[in-house]
């Protein structure tokens, strides 16, 4: 194996980097001022944070809580807030007075009849614990879910899109009183006379699409005249029923009324 190979480096890693150049070493004539090195204690919500804090750090049960050992630790974290941040004494100093009320009624005889239970005196200091701890294990479950502007970014997205008028199928009970209702009308121009008709159902479907044109949409009984026959009657209705199996026209019923619209495909569309 080659000596030479074997390349040994001993690179002296930067301190810091300074407008992209490496700092190799702390400059001499460099000012530290006397808060910059200052410790910053865990910052509370309020003085039953800071107690809920103390218990699970030092392992107590809440539930059967050492009164003078939380005291005492509670008051020497109230002591160090006080010195910077004299703001904040007042509600943990009222907490402090509550603590040190507890520990005392602990400390004196409780004595007690027959018909009295024994109270507890932490018995609302614990209450007023669990729910804080309920209500601060919500409020982290809250946090951690994703959340707009911080996790993700909201996106929108204007599209012009014109929706086409949808109208109604028409049911087909309807459609045949509207049938019935128009051979009634034609059965007034009825007479004995027997001749020979000649009607071509290709005729009036021309006829039916000369009428439904330029117009967006008629009345089903607009197609057939006053004045038409039962034969003529019926043939326009087969012309009608043509025209919609060859997907030449439309038919359709309004939501608001029973009436029944005709209108042609390229009309339409």
């Amino acid at each position: 194996m080659n000596d030479n190979s074997v390349i040994e480096t001993n690179e002296v890693q930067p301190i810091a980097r300074i407008c992209g150049e490496p700092l190799l070493e702390i400059p001499q004539d460099l000012y530290i001022p006397p808060d910059a090195l200052e410790i910053f204690l865990d910052t509370f919500q309020g003085p039953l944070d800071l107690l809920l804090y103390l218990i699970r750090k030092h392992n107590l049960n809440i539930l059967d809580i050492p009164m003078a050992e939380l005291t005492q630790q509670y008051m020497a974290y109230v002591e160090m807030m006080r010195v910077d941040q004299l703001e904040l004494a007042a509600e943990y100093l009222l907490m402090t007075a509550l603590l040190i009320e507890i520990k005392s009624r602990m400390l004196l005889p409780n004595p007690k009849t027959e018909t009295e239970e024994e109270h507890d005196p932490r018995a609302e200091l614990v209450r007023r614990l669990l729910e804080y701890e309920q209500m601060k294990y919500a409020a982290t479950r809250i946090n951690d879910l994703p959340q707009a502007s911080r996790d993700f970014n909201v996106i929108q997205v204007w599209v012009e899109q014109q929706a086409a008028a949808q109208i109604p199928n028409i049911s087909m009970d309807d459609f045949r009183n509207a049938w019935a209702a128009i051979l009634t009308r034609a059965k007034i121009n009825r007479h004995h006379q027997i001749k020979r008709e000649t009607l071509s159902v290709r005729a009036y479907m021309s006829q039916v699409l000369r009428d439904l044109g330029g117009r967006d949409q008629v009345e089903f009984y607009e197609l057939f005249s006053p004045a038409a026959t039962i034969a003529e009657v019926v043939v326009i209705f087969l012309a009608v029923l043509e025209l919609a199996k060859e997907l030449l026209l439309e038919i359709s019923q309004s939501l608001d009324s029973d009436i029944i619209y005709v209108r042609s495909i390229d009309a339409a569309s």
